[in-house]
């Protein structure tokens, strides 16, 4: 050991047995524990959904060692600052002092701490100070959200240099898949058939596992779609519909200009949202809000639309300032209506009152979303539901369509439909859209106005509600479901809501009124000198209707048998012959719908 790199070491920490627990584990907390304590590994990976209760295991793992003087201290490690005092504040629970302003300039601690949380990026700045504590007494390594030491190869080598003397590594995250092809350090990677190498978890627990004991809530994802018009920097004036298929530079564009608080999307969505938001604070009166912004600018001008609309100025969140950390932690503990934040609320941030968000970035990995979504599922008494706005973009859709599936880190994975379970064949585009758009991008087009219509609800696999105005009757179904169901009930009040409103339209078709009378923008009365009867739904739209409604299917048929969506669709395709469902006619995807229903029907 290095001269320097000893006079930067901590005194010796006093012995302080029985160290606290963690109180009473839940089911696969405990079963985690039995596990790793049967084993004694030297790493291990934990892979829990979030909102599972990761950190309280690791504790309760910390707490074990330390007792038995297996370990000596505990350095955890971090992908933010505002993560290590929460999880400082989380050991103190339990009895173990850990120093959250631990770092390279201030080597020095307490003869108190018991242990030491870092960030990531602190460990890379000064990976020898951190192995020279491991190699002076005995650690355990807690790498909460370890998928961020693959987030470059010098984090990933110094991460690496930094803890590899220390006695153990217990690894944490709830998103272990990453859109890159580096390593992440201490975890095992097994080789699949086609030679890939597939991260392997040591014990896994899943949101469709938490969904089923009640440890997080079911999530509504409410999805809506609009007309965007913008212009290119050649000039050219655009008009398309959010979610129909465009091109990759196409749905950025749409997309962005959906988020321009200047248009009428963002608003009447973010209205939306308050509105459910106080559906649900009839039953859970702490219920808070979060919307997700791309930027600070985006940040603050939904912040001021807030407060029109809810008539409450809402908790500003900027990374770079401050006092962030001390806001977040102030609103999880009162009971204001809304947060708007930047990104650094999409990880780890425990907020459980949280129970509405705005998805309003432009940002499309699914390990960020995964995250974002995250922040809204932890439960604290069963049947409190989370509900979620986002733009109808079919990167999204298939996020949240793919909510109970576990996925892994493959080293040198290629994306495409057959590889992700969640690309159907009209969302090819979608896959080459995985990284947000840069600011070239974002100049390349001015955005010139923007609408929002209610276009669905997705739900365990399932998609209700037909498009509709925002504002519109159909829409307040929705916004009014009870904030209080449990999971199963959901399933019930969507299919029946779903059905009235089916059985509202064939009445209305019948009696020769219908959605034109109510102002609906799929139906229209024809004009001019014609003969004034109500014109049938544009061909366009009910292809894209047809489109949805086959995608739901697929994405139900996905949940009862287990095959990729990719594959389905393949399989309706060899059945009833046709192109995929991007070229396909109406009367061919019609087809399909009957083709998977008729399977449905006979697999009971």
């Amino acid at each position: 050991m290095s001269t320097s790199a000893a006079e930067h070491l901590p005194p010796a920490y006093p012995a302080r047995a029985p160290w606290g627990t963690a109180g009473r584990l839940r089911a696969w907390q405990q079963a985690a524990l039995d596990d790793y304590l049967s084993r004694a590994p030297k790493d291990y990976l934990a892979v829990a959904t979030p909102g599972a209760g990761k950190t309280t295991f690791a504790l309760r793992v910390a707490a074990e060692l330390l007792a038995a003087r297996v370990v000596h201290q505990l350095t955890i490690v971090t992908p933010t600052e505002h993560l290590k005092r929460q999880w400082a504040d989380a050991a103190d629970r339990v009895g173990i002092t850990v120093d959250p302003a631990f770092s390279g300039k201030k080597a020095r601690t307490s003869r108190d701490y018991t242990g030491v949380a870092v960030t990531y990026a602190g460990v890379a700045s000064h990976p020898m100070l951190h192995r020279a504590r491991c190699e002076n007494r005995r650690t355990l390594v807690v790498l909460d959200e370890v998928h961020h030491a693959g987030d470059s190869l010098s984090w990933g080598d110094a991460v690496r240099e930094a803890f590899d003397p220390a006695t153990r590594r217990l690894s944490l995250t709830g998103t272990p898949f990453r859109t890159d092809i580096n390593p992440i350090p201490f975890v095992t990677y097994v080789p699949d058939d086609d030679g890939l190498q597939h991260s392997a978890a040591d014990y896994t627990y899943g949101y469709a596992d938490a969904l089923r004991d009640g440890v997080v809530r079911p999530v509504l994802f409410m999805a809506y779609s609009g007309e965007m018009r913008w212009r290119t920097r050649a000039g050219d004036e655009v008009a398309a519909q959010l979610g129909e298929p465009l091109t990759k530079d196409q749905t950025a564009q749409a997309w962005r200009t959906a988020l321009d608080p200047e248009g009428d999307w963002i608003p009447a969505v973010l209205r939306s949202a308050d509105t459910r938001l106080t559906e649900v604070r009839r039953h859970v009166p702490d219920a808070g809000g979060l919307v997700i912004a791309t930027d600070q600018e985006h940040a603050r001008a939904y912040g001021r639309l807030l407060a029109r609309i809810s008539g409450e100025r809402p908790t500003i969140v900027l990374s770079d300032e401050p006092r962030a950390s001390k806001k977040i932690a102030e609103f999880a503990k009162n009971h204001d209506r809304w947060m708007v934040a930047v990104r650094m609320v999409s990880e780890g941030v425990d907020i459980p009152r949280l129970a509405v968000g705005v998805y309003a970035t432009a940002t499309q990995t699914p390990l960020f979303f995964a995250q974002a979504v995250g922040r809204f599922v932890r439960a604290r008494k069963r049947g409190e539901t989370a509900s979620i706005f986002l733009p109808t973009v079919p990167s999204l859709l298939s996020f949240a369509n793919e909510m109970e599936t576990s996925r892994e880190h493959v080293l040198g994975k290629t994306t495409s439909p057959d590889d992700d379970p969640g690309a159907a064949e009209e969302e090819l585009i979608a896959a080459a859209q995985r990284e947000e758009s840069g600011p070239e991008e974002a100049a390349s087009f001015e955005a010139l106005g923007s609408d929002a219509s209610f276009d669905r609800v997705l739900y365990d696999g399932g998609e209700f509600g037909t498009q509709a105005q925002a504002g519109s009757a159909e829409e307040a179904d929705y916004l009014g479901i009870p904030g209080l169901l449990e999971p199963h009930q959901v399933s019930a009040l969507l299919r029946r809501r779903q059905a009235e409103q089916q059985a509202e339209r064939a009445r209305d078709k019948a009696s020769g009124t219908g959605d034109a009378d109510r102002g609906d923008p799929a139906e229209s009365t024809q004009g001019g000198g014609h003969e004034e009867t109500k014109r049938s739904v544009p061909e366009h739209e009910r292809i894209a209707m047809l489109r949805r409604e086959l995608n739901g299917l697929v994405g139900a048929w996905h949940h009862r048998t287990g095959k990729p969506h990719g594959v389905i669709h393949t399989e309706l395709r060899k059945t009833c012959g046709g192109p995929p469902a991007a070229q396909a006619t109406a009367d061919e995807i019609q087809e399909r719908i009957d083709t998977i229903r008729a399977w449905a029907s006979t697999h009971r």
